[in-house]
């Protein structure tokens, strides 16, 4: 038994659960209490997941210190450990998933992997020898080293201190209970989701290596970070969410400090990287279905159908990459253009991008709806 931990999570939860409600039945709560618990919600939560995880863990982009400083500072409120413990122990779970090494293992049960990890643990302290490249930041230490007072203080006192100065004690009181300890323990489950629901529910469209899986519904609980699948295949990536509909918020917010200056270097996987992790983990399903009795047994229309697709895909891709190519050259004056040959080269790459996606748009509906609809069918008589 971790006792601290245990200690911890658990009175802050009860306190959540018991004391929370009362208070709010009893005293009731104005817009102030609301805008303050919604600023210390995403103050912290993005804190973790702009800063604890896509800034320093995985080394995603690069930020001036105002903003170290702040992510350092308000993600230690969010009462999920130090800036070098966290990222210690997720850059094991990346390098060990789903096996006996990784510290929040999903294949160990819901409960293990949402936060029994933390509640039971015999290894001890964790282990840093994997941020040594952050162990040379002298903030980062000093925040491991006095992480505890520094987490009360931003976590509990500062909420607490802003009530007391807007409105005395009374709205003190009010503002460690619900941006204080409610919304520590809201942020802390939501956070816990990534290791928990986001191993279990959603889709798997990147990789089906890991249990790691892309859930809309996960992303906006957990700031744009229910995209798992995505980020467990491409790490270094600072987005989650690829999509334009995709619900990322820590995304936005790195996007925007990088347009005011705050940011910079932000990596991103190549588009045609994406789609080709796409297209084999469909050829991959595709190739298991093709495998079962009646897959091997396929009309020779549809093989054929198939193979034409599949054909037209292939010189889609070729013909993207060709376009992609003499644009990164012309912007990278590798190659003597005009500014409307530039353009001209642009807005044909735009183009093959689209082509490519209508042709995996295609190859995938005639997967779905005719080959596996086949297949699927009980009592089909094979051809001869």
């Amino acid at each position: 038994m971790n006792w601290p931990n245990s200690i911890f999570l658990s009175t802050t939860l009860f306190g959540a659960v018991t004391v929370v409600p009362w208070y709010l039945w009893t005293h009731g709560i104005d817009l102030f209490q609301i805008l303050l618990f919604v600023f210390f919600y995403f103050a912290t939560g993005l804190s973790i997941t702009l800063g604890y995880h896509r800034l320093y863990s995985h080394r995603a982009f690069k930020v001036k210190p105002l903003v170290e400083w702040l992510a350092v500072f308000f993600g230690a409120g969010a009462f999920e450990g130090s800036v070098l413990a966290w990222s210690a122990d997720h850059r094991r779970h990346h390098q060990f998933v789903d096996q006996e090494k990784d510290p929040y293992d999903i294949n160990k049960g819901f409960f293990h992997a949402h936060c029994g990890w933390l509640l039971f643990s015999s290894r001890g302290p964790t282990n840093l020898d994997n941020v040594g490249d952050m162990k040379k930041s002298r903030l980062l230490v000093f925040q491991h080293n006095y992480y505890l007072p520094i987490a009360f203080l931003m976590g509990f006192g500062l909420p607490a201190l802003i009530g007391w100065l807007w409105g005395g004690g009374s709205a003190a009181l009010a503002s460690f209970l619900i941006s204080g300890l409610l919304r520590a323990v809201v942020v802390q489950h939501f956070t816990f989701f990534i290791n928990s629901f986001c191993h279990m529910i959603g889709s798997r469209p990147y990789d089906t290596a890991t249990t790691a899986r892309d859930s809309a519904i996960m992303a906006l609980f957990t700031y744009g970070e229910g995209y798992h699948n995505y980020h467990h295949k491409f790490q270094y990536d600072y987005r989650n969410a690829i999509k334009p509909w995709g619900y990322d918020p820590t995304k936005w917010l790195i996007w925007a400090l990088d347009k005011v200056g705050l940011a910079w270097g932000l990596r991103r996987v190549p588009d045609e990287k994406i789609l080709q992790a796409e297209i084999c983990e469909q050829q991959k399903r595709l190739d298991e279905h093709l495998a079962t009795p009646y897959g091997s047994s396929l009309p020779d229309s549809l093989l054929e159908s198939l193979h034409v697709s599949q054909e037209r895909l292939s010189l889609a891709m070729k013909e993207w990459t060709a376009k992609k190519k003499q644009y990164q050259l012309a912007m990278e004056k590798k190659i003597k253009v005009s500014r409307h040959q530039i353009a001209k080269f642009r807005r044909e790459a735009k183009e093959a991008a689209q082509h490519v996606q209508e042709m995996f748009d295609e190859w995938k509906m005639l997967i779905s709806t005719r080959i596996l609809g086949w297949i699927d069918q009980p009592g089909q008589a094979a051809p001869n």
